[in-house]
């Protein structure tokens, strides 16, 4: 009796060991991850407009067919990025993911308040960087620290109505993400 309850306690054990490696592995070694589906339709460091969510196909899963979607892949080995997404009129968003697809940062355009979401994107290397200014305050200017060089920044305008998908593809059409090319005002 005591054989057959040592048997099971070790299958339960190393089926755990299992499970726990492989969910661990897994996003590591998967070769289809957002970044690989994203980068032949996409250009680097510049915002490029998603194809609509069909049901017979999505660039990326579980797209919802209400948002106008648009990517942009960044690397900031050439130095921070200059993002700016005009407000749709329903709702907008933005969220920032690493190479590997971990989500580190999201706006919208309630949290932004504004009619334009600005912000910069740097590492933090490139943010110490900066010279110190009391003039311009945290208020004045959103900078966002990505934990890699290179990663994927997701915009998404919402349609609320069939008609209105134009609206918001246009809304995501004027956005610019960019490497900025002058030195980035201080802190």
């Amino acid at each position: 009796m005591i054989r057959w309850l040592f048997a099971i306690l070790g299958g339960i054990l190393l089926g755990g060991i299992v499970h726990l490696v492989s969910v661990l592995v897994l996003p590591r070694v998967a070769t289809l991850d957002a970044y690989s589906r994203l980068e032949p339709i996409t250009k680097l460091n510049a915002v490029t407009a998603l194809p609509a969510a069909a049901p017979t196909g999505a660039p990326m899963p579980f797209m919802d067919p209400a948002f106008a979607t648009a990517a942009c892949r960044y690397d900031l080995s050439d130095g921070p990025i200059k993002l700016s997404v005009p407000v749709s009129q329903a709702y907008t968003s933005v969220s920032f993911y690493t190479r590997n697809d971990v989500a580190y940062y999201a706006i919208n355009d309630r949290s932004a308040g504004r009619r334009v979401i600005e912000l910069d994107l740097m590492t933090e290397a490139q943010h110490a960087e900066l010279p110190e200014d009391e003039d311009v305050t945290a208020a004045d200017r959103l900078i966002i620290d990505s934990p890699t060089t290179t990663g994927i920044i997701i915009l998404k305008a919402l349609a609320p109505e069939p008609g209105l998908m134009p609206q918001a593809q246009a809304s995501l059409a004027a956005s610019t993400c960019r490497v900025q090319s002058e030195p980035a005002p201080a802190k």
